[in-house]
């Protein structure tokens, strides 16, 4: 019989001894500048990344720091707004509470000053036996008057209705007096009132008389403008006190 025997390393190329591959890998060779500045691109922008980052947090924590900084000082503004919004308010009180003492203030008629007036008015022929004062409320109706100190009822005598009609014309030519608001109230003629202790063969019989009753009102021309007209009547005092407000620049000049 035959025997067939195969040597199957003897048909394996390279021989007896067969060698393993080697991977063929090759530096490239030439210009590498492609190259450098791809791995300083790659390594470039990380840093670029990280100092960004790092910079913005920096700011940041200088806002934060400016922010917590004028939050502070707008509580501080909003609370000495605070204190001038109340002075502002109290100044504004004060001004409003001096500017109606002011306003009653320059309404003041001075007693002396008005039996001055009426001295000085009064025609020859009329009496007066009583004035007193009518407070604005208690005017009759159509003879009201703004000013705080309202007007005056005089009550007298005369000689004639005439008389009473004069007297009652003078005052209102009077600065001190409103011209269109003065009336006579009552005129009526009584007998004339005989001196006490007369003899009774020294008694006539007396003649008639006018025994009137005039209303008028205080004019509401503040005293500040009629000073000149106050210190003739000898009102010093008063004068004295309207120019020493007019200096502080309480009453306007």
């Amino acid at each position: 019989m035959y025997s067939l025997d195969i040597n199957f390393l003897k048909d394996r190329p390279g021989g007896d001894n067969p060698k393993p591959d080697k991977p063929n890998f090759t530096l490239p060779v030439g210009n590498m500048t492609p190259i450098y500045i791809g791995v300083a691109v790659a390594a470039f922008f990380p840093a670029l990344l990280a100092t960004v980052l790092w910079y913005v947090e920096s700011q940041n924590a200088t806002i934060d720091e400016k922010i917590v900084k004028l939050e502070e000082e707008n509580q501080q503004l909003d609370s000495k707004l605070g204190d001038i919004k109340q002075i502002t308010q109290e100044t504004d009180f004060i001004k409003s509470e001096t500017q109606a003492l002011v306003s009653v203030f320059d309404q003041i008629r001075p007693w002396s000053a008005m039996l001055q007036v009426l001295r000085d008015r009064i025609p020859e022929n009329v009496r007066i036996e009583s004035v007193k004062q009518i407070a604005p409320e208690n005017l009759e109706e159509g003879n009201s008057s703004p000013n705080p100190a309202g007007g005056i009822e005089i009550n007298g005598t005369a000689r004639s209705f005439n008389d009473v009609n004069d007297f009652l014309l003078s005052l209102q030519q009077s600065p001190f007096f409103k011209s269109r608001n003065g009336r006579i109230v009552t005129a009526e003629l009584v007998n004339a009132q005989l001196p006490p202790g007369l003899p009774e063969e020294a008694i006539i019989k007396p003649d008639k008389i006018v025994k009137y009753t005039i209303e008028t009102n205080l004019s509401d021309v503040p005293a500040s403008e009629l000073m000149r007209e106050l210190e003739k009547k000898g009102t010093v005092g008063l004068v004295a006190r309207i120019r020493s407000l007019q200096r502080t620049g309480v009453f306007e000049k």
